[in-house]
């Protein structure tokens, strides 16, 4: 088992947790997006939605809660959000009717053209060069595949 350094007096004070590092960064990128999205009429998780239909257009449900590291009870009242604005369409998949198949509408396509600013404000407004973050993405997936495996052990 890995220790924390004998320099760290206190284990568990707030700043000296990597947790709280993550989390308020993560809350602090989410507010730099908020006005952005704002002007596209989509919250985080509707983005986020949208990149992967963006990449991929007319896919299953499950293959966006995938891709998204969400379960349908969380994706489903988010895509009917969508659906009611008319920004995807949602269908049974002809070929399993269990499954549903997750479409853009002329909206979703036109909305792509008007986000396409977006990763480069959010890169100017991070004060970092795009390899910085590059490297920083890099490192967080690999700190998501380890805690993904430590919590199959």
């Amino acid at each position: 088992m890995k220790t924390l350094p004998a320099s760290q007096q206190d284990y568990l004070a707030l700043d000296n947790q990597f947790c709280f590092a993550l989390y308020s960064a993560s809350l602090a990128m989410t507010k730099t997006y908020k006005p952005l999205l704002d002007e596209l009429g989509l919250t985080y998780p509707q983005y986020l939605v949208m990149l992967v239909l963006w990449k991929q257009d007319d896919i299953l449900v499950k293959e966006i809660g995938e891709a998204l590291y969400l379960d349908s009870g969380t994706l489903t009242p988010l895509l009917k959000r969508l659906e009611a604005v008319e920004i995807i369409s949602r269908q049974r998949d002809a070929s399993d009717e269990r499954q549903v198949r997750i479409r853009l509408t002329e909206t979703g396509r036109r909305l792509r053209r008007l986000a396409a600013k977006i990763p480069l404000e959010i890169l100017c407004a991070s004060g970092q060069d795009a390899s910085q973050l590059a490297k920083l993405r890099t490192q967080l997936q690999q700190l998501r595949s380890a805690l993904q495996d430590a919590q199959a052990d």
